[in-house]
């Protein structure tokens, strides 16, 4: 059955259901579309932050399980760095795990607009690449290896730990950069980024592309490494 067979099947049923006229069914039925889509396409910006799969590997639960769980705790009356730490602290959930599913929620339940932090706009984007996780926090605190696959943009360190996190700012200092690592095994290991206190919307799906693509050449340029 179509989208516009299924909507006039609707008004029709609601029709005989409440005895209003095909205007008034066609309005109510209207809204409630508008509505699951809209509810819709917030799900869809959360799970840009992490697959349902990959939630579920590293948390235990996938999106509609960590959104319930956050409505019954009471996350839409709670500030953000309240459910960061809920998760934190009760569920075990790691940091960049805990921000995001945080996020996620907050996108979902209509409280955020996608990327809106409270300083600003905060991508989030991850790479696995086969390598010990020494070798891949190298690649981003030695400043020549960095420049082998970070081209054309500039990152000034701030602070570090290794094999934990590393911060920088950004270009002209106004956004921020920290990237946490994991290890994976002995020649796997993860970074992720989150890309802090950018402008807007714009600037924030701008650098959201940027670090996918920087990410699949460090990996690439990491690896290839690895095998000569």
């Amino acid at each position: 059955m179509t989208t516009q067979k299924l909507f006039k099947r609707r008004v029709r049923e609601r029709m005989t259901k409440t005895g209003e006229s095909y205007t008034a069914a066609r309005t109510h039925v209207a809204r409630t579309r508008d509505r699951l889509e809209d509810s819709r396409d917030r799900l869809d910006s959360a799970m840009e932050l992490a697959s349902d799969a990959k939630l579920r590997e590293a948390t235990g639960r996938d999106w509609e399980a960590w959104l319930a769980l956050l409505d019954r705790w009471g996350a839409r009356r709670r500030k953000h760095g309240e459910t960061v730490e809920f998760l934190i602290a009760e569920h075990a959930v790691s940091g960049w795990y805990a921000q995001a599913i945080t996020n996620g929620h907050e996108r979902a339940r209509g409280i955020r607009l996608k990327h809106q932090q409270p300083d600003g706009f905060t991508i989030y984007a991850s790479k696995t690449v086969g390598v010990p996780i020494a070798v891949l926090f190298d690649a981003f605190a030695d400043e020549h290896m960095r420049a082998r696959w970070m081209i054309d943009e500039s990152m000034s360190p701030r602070s570090a730990q290794p094999g934990k996190v590393a911060r920088f700012d950004w270009g002209d200092g106004r956004s921020r950069v920290s990237v946490t690592f994991e290890d994976k095994g002995p020649a796997k290991s993860t970074a992720a980024v989150a890309h802090e206190r950018l402008e807007g919307p714009d600037e924030a799906e701008a650098a959201k592309a940027l670090w996918r693509q920087r990410l699949a050449t460090l990996k690439a340029f990491l690896e290839s490494a690895a095998t000569a």
